[in-house]
């Protein structure tokens, strides 16, 4: 079959340049599935995206669909005639569905059955409603009307190309007609460009100063990017997000070094940077040793004759911003950091919990509480809580929000602080997201646990759960901070001490009844997802959550020992043999016994297992003291066959109750054992 390329160009007003990648994609996207649902193949295809215009190309798309057969099924034969072989009203009703009389209905098979040749359909017919439809499926939150037209999109439409081939498919979308001329670059070639063929495309638009491929795009503002911070003995920072708006932003990049006052380096770095990039779209330098260097790069849509113009502009445009960010800081170190918290006194954090300040005092307690148990220094500790949310009342992170703990730092070293307390007031709010640095000292890590501990008990202490959809004090998040700090910084607290103490400091304001298990088995929660994630089977997590550690770091090792356990030959008879006693222990009358009397032994397989318990005891306790879990379950995998030949000879439930319960209670000393490390009965 016969095959064209096939072009479409919408042309706009500008594009929003956060969505332009995504529009692009989509557009793309629409119509390959207009394609596939139409039956038409291809053998390439590829989107192109700039501020003014999306396009698409598709190369060797077949002219023609291939002519199919339709099999229309009807109602039974038996439905469809009478006794005396009339007609119903089924029959009829099929025929005339199908648009045929009856006789020429397929009666032959127990169904009546209509069988349609459909010729295929020219490409070019179909091609404007694939268009319009995936245009129409854009994922564009709001649209806009213009003029007096009814017509809705992202931004006004400007022109529209539509080529098959060498042809025009003359339709009319968005108001406009179909054509083959696009326009060129808005100041470069501000006049129309014929398109000469699809494939000429993306060549014909270059020759008007246009890079239609975002890719290409990009990746050569990149490459210039690297260049030009190499010239300067530095490298750029070029966040990818920033990258894809600034893309989106040009037709025809050139990447320009501009400077600014060293006097500014004065200013945290963080705060010029933040300026620069999100409010000028620039790329930032920074030296060897990761200092700022008062350089930055801009990339401008046009090729000036004189780019010293350019340069100008924006080093005259971003001097106001600077200028700023210098008058907030140096305003901020007027006064002690510790002062702001007057100002926080008068600062709801929540109004059922309080001010900012009194969230600071309980952080500063809890923040010591936790220092103390992890080999931290409490007195800094307790320092950086109090300190930790002052600098939200700065001039500095009134105006750059982003710089909260940022700024706190800075002004906690210009204050002379010592320095892991100036650090933990950037890292109380880590991790920052999923998978995002943790805090790199025992200060910061005790003041992050701490904030997040307050935060979960005070909001779910006043019933403010999060719901599947809601999770406005994003618990969820604080909760998996405070697993992965303690797991992965290998800090061993214990969870239900920190939120007891969290819960009276609280007092009054939080209902405590019933609220630590509540928020204990909210984080604990947590880590199934994590451990699904890491490919541990989910009744490994049940198998440890059953005998409830309380610390976190205890809780993973258990979780990797009883991973390891699973491995061996022996873990799933075990497991078998543990669910069996934990069944039978369930049915027991009474209490079991505490000790096991030998002298209600009437079979050797009972003297063996009772032997090999307590060898096992003698060997495994203290190895699940110290927990080294691996070699306590390594241990008890010998039971395996004293284990099956108890079960073999002996029958638990005896007739006389003293040899019952003896036995019981040799049992409950075999799981008890098993408990030491997990309920190894759920992997049964």
């Amino acid at each position: 079959m016969s095959t064209r390329d096939f072009l479409v160009e919408l042309g706009t007003e500008e594009l929003p340049p956060k969505a332009l990648k995504t529009l692009g994609e989509a557009f793309l996207a629409g119509i390959e599935k207009g394609l596939k649902t139409a039956g038409l193949s291809y053998s390439a295809s590829r989107y192109y995206a700039a501020p003014r215009r999306l396009a698409v190309l598709i190369e060797q798309l077949e002219e023609q669909q291939a002519d199919r057969t339709q099999n229309i099924d009807g109602p039974p034969v038996q439905a469809a005639f009478d006794k005396d072989g009339n007609p119903t009203q089924a029959a009829l009703g099929f025929a005339k569905k199908c648009g045929v009389e009856l006789s020429q209905i397929d009666q032959s098979g127990p169904k009546l059955k209509f069988s349609q040749s459909i010729p295929g359909q020219a490409a070019a017919g179909l091609l404007p409603s694939i268009v319009e439809t995936s245009l129409n499926e854009l994922p564009i939150p709001k649209r806009m009307r213009w003029g007096a037209r009814k017509t809705e999109f992202v931004r006004p439409s400007q022109w529209l190309v539509m080529l098959f081939g060498d042809e025009v498919i003359d339709c009319e979308i968005l108001a406009q007609k179909a054509g083959r001329v696009s326009r060129g670059h808005r100041f470069h070639a501000n006049h129309e460009v014929r398109i000469s063929a699809p494939a000429s495309y993306a060549e014909d638009l270059r020759g008007a100063y246009v890079i239609a491929d975002f890719t290409e795009r990009r990746a050569q503002i990149a490459a210039r990017i690297d260049q030009l911070a190499a010239e300067q003995q530095g490298t750029a920072i070029v966040p990818p997000a920033l990258l894809d708006e600034v893309s989106a932003l040009v037709e025809w990049p050139v990447p320009l070094v501009c400077s600014f006052e060293e006097r500014f380096l004065e200013v945290p770095q963080e705060a010029l940077i933040i300026t620069m990039q999100d409010n000028q779209k620039y790329f930032c330098l920074l030296d060897a040793n990761g200092k700022l260097l008062p350089r930055f790069i801009t990339v401008a849509n046009v090729e000036s004759k004189d780019p010293a113009q350019i340069i100008s502009g924006n080093e005259k445009v971003v001097r106001p911003r600077l200028t700023d960010a210098e008058f907030f800081f140096k305003q901020d170190k007027k006064q002690k950091l510790e002062s702001f918290n007057q100002r926080l006194a008068n600062v709801v954090f929540q109004a059922q919990l309080g001010s900012l300040f009194d969230k600071a005092q309980r952080v500063s307690a809890l923040a010591g509480f936790i220092a103390e148990r992890t080999a931290g220094n409490a007195t800094n500790a307790a320092r950086a809580g109090l300190l930790c949310k002052c600098d939200l009342a700065s001039e500095m992170v009134g105006e750059f929000p982003e710089m909260q703990g940022i700024a706190g730092y800075y002004y906690a070293k210009h204050d002379g602080e010592d320095e892991d307390v100036a650090l933990a007031l950037n890292e109380q709010y880590m991790p920052r997201g999923a998978g995002a640095e943790l805090p790199s000292t025992l200060t910061g890590s005790a003041v992050a646990l701490a904030d997040k501990l307050d935060t979960l008990v005070g909001i779910f202490g006043i019933g403010m759960l999060p719901t599947g959809s809601k999770d406005p004090y994003a618990l969820r998040r604080a909760a998996l901070g405070v697993l992965r700090i303690l797991i992965e910084k290998q800090l061993d607290l214990d969870l239900a001490d920190a939120v007891a103490f969290a819960i009276k400091q609280f007092g009054d304001k939080v209902k405590a009844a019933g609220l630590a298990s509540q928020v204990l088995d909210f984080i604990f929660d947590r880590l199934r997802a994590r451990y699904e994630d890491e490919g541990v089977e989910v009744a490994v997590y049940q198998a440890v959550r059953a005998v409830s550690p309380t610390s976190p770091l205890d809780f993973d090792q258990r979780v990797q020992a009883v991973q390891g356990f699973r491995a061996l030959p022996q873990a799933a008879a075990l497991a078998a043999a543990n669910k069996r006693v934990s069944n039978l222990l369930s049915k027991a009358e009474g209490q079991v016994a505490a000790s096991v009397e030998a002298h209600y032994f009437d079979n050797p397989s009972e003297f063996a297992l009772n032997a090999a318990i307590q060898q096992a005891e003698q060997a495994v306790q203290p190895l699940a003291a110290a927990r080294q879990y691996n070699l306590a379950l390594s241990q008890l995998a010998n039971l395996r066959e004293p284990v099956d030949a108890f079960f073999e000879a002996v029958l638990v439930n005896a007739e006389d109750p003293a040899v019952r319960a003896n036995r019981y209670a040799l049992l409950a000393k075999l799981r008890g054992l098993f408990l030491g490390v997990a309920d190894i009965s759920v992997l049964g």
